[in-house]
C-alpha cells in the first residue's frame, strides 16, 4: 500500500428513472476526516450512508462534496386556483360599476399570478428510493475515484520525502566527518575552555573545574544526537515503503527531527558544524511541510 495525498477532486454523475444526479467532491489537508455536505432540500436520507461510504475509504482529510438533482421527463400538473380566480373576477366585477372598460379575456386572467399553479407530478415512493441509492453508490464510485487521484499525487510526495530524508541523512554523515568531531579536536577545545575556567576563578575549586569539564565534554560530543537522526531516518523510510495513513506518525517524526536539529546547533562551537545544523534545519523544515499533505 503506498501513501496517499489528502489533495485531490472527482465529479461524477448519472440518472435514475426521472432523476439526473452529479456529485463533485474535493478534498484538501486537515487533522481528521472532516467530510461538509451540501444536498439540496429533501435529500437528508442519503447522508449516513453517504458519510459511512466516505469513512470506509478515506481516512484523513477536509472533505467537501456537493450533490446536484433534477428531476426530468416527469409531466408537470396544472392547476387553477379557484380562490384566487373567484377573487379576481369579484373584484373585476365591482370595478366594472365604476370604471368603463373592456371586459377581461380569458389569456389575461389565467396571467395574472396566483391563478394558475404549475408543480412536478407526484412522486413514487419505489421511484424516489431507486434514485437515493443510485445517488449513495454514486458517491461510493465518486469517492473510490478521489481516492485514486490521492494514491497517485501521493507516488509523487512519497519521493520527495524520500529525497528529504536521503539529504538529512547526508547532513548527518557530514556532521559525523567534521573535522571539529575528532577526538583532537575535543580535546583542544576542552582544554581551551578548562585554562580559561582557571584563569577567571580566584582559586581553585576542583569539584567546580570538574563539574564544568562533564559540562563541556557533554555539550562537545553530538553523536547521541546523529545516532537520533539517523534511527528516525530509518523509521521514517520503513513508514513511507510501509504506506497507508502514517501522516500522523511522519508529522511526530518531524517534530523529531527538529528537535535533534536544534540540539545539534545548540552544542555546535564550529562555524562547519553550525552551518550544517542550519542546513538540517531547513532540509527538515522542507520535510515538515510535505508531511502535512500526507493522509
Amino acid at each position: 500500500m503506498g501513501l496517499s495525498s489528502m489533495t485531490g477532486f472527482a465529479r461524477g454523475h448519472g440518472v435514475a428513472a426521472s432523476y439526473a444526479w452529479a456529485w463533485e467532491v474535493k478534498s484538501l489537508n486537515g487533522k481528521g476526516l472532516d467530510l461538509r455536505l451540501r444536498m439540496p432540500p429533501g435529500w437528508d436520507a442519503i447522508e449516513v450512508p453517504v458519510r459511512t461510504r466516505a469513512a470506509e475509504a478515506l481516512t484523513r482529510g477536509s472533505v467537501q462534496a456537493n450533490l446536484t438533482v433534477e428531476r426530468s421527463g416527469a409531466v408537470p400538473v396544472v392547476r387553477i386556483n379557484a380562490a384566487v380566480l373567484d377573487a379576481v373576477l369579484a373584484t373585476m366585477k365591482q370595478l366594472a360599476a365604476k370604471v368603463q372598460t373592456a371586459p377581461p379575456t380569458l389569456d389575461g386572467l389565467l396571467g395574472l399570478k396566483g391563478v394558475i399553479e404549475i408543480s412536478d407530478a407526484e412522486e413514487r415512493e419505489d421511484e424516489r428510493r431507486a434514485a437515493e441509492a443510485a445517488v449513495i453508490e454514486g458517491f461510493a464510485r465518486v469517492i473510490a475515484a478521489l481516492g485514486e487521484m490521492r494514491r497517485h499525487e501521493g507516488l509523487a510526495l512519497g519521493q520527495v520525502l524520500s529525497a528529504r530524508l536521503d539529504e538529512i541523512a547526508a547532513l548527518a554523515e557530514r556532521a559525523d566527518r567534521s573535522p571539529a568531531r575528532q577526538p583532537e579536536a575535543i580535546r583542544a577545545r576542552l582544554a581551551e575552555q578548562i585554562a580559561m575556567l582557571l584563569e577567571q576563578s580566584e582559586r581553585f575549586d576542583a569539584d567546580r573545574l570538574h563539574q564544568e569539564a562533564i559540562m563541556i565534554a557533554s555539550k562537545a560530543d553530538i553523536r547521541e544526537e546523529l545516532d537520533r537522526l539517523l534511527a528516525h531516518v530509518a523509521q521514517a523510510r520503513h513508514l513511507i515503503k510501509q504506506g497507508g495513513a502514517i501522516g500522523r506518525r511522519l508529522d511526530f517524526l518531524a517534530q523529531e527531527f527538529n528537535r535533534e536539529a536544534n540540539t545539534l546547533c545548540a552544542k555546535a562551537n564550529d562555524i562547519e558544524l553550525t552551518n550544517i545544523g542550519l542546513e538540517l534545519k531547513v532540509a527538515v523544515e522542507q520535510f515538515r511541510e510535505q508531511v502535512q499533505n500526507v493522509e
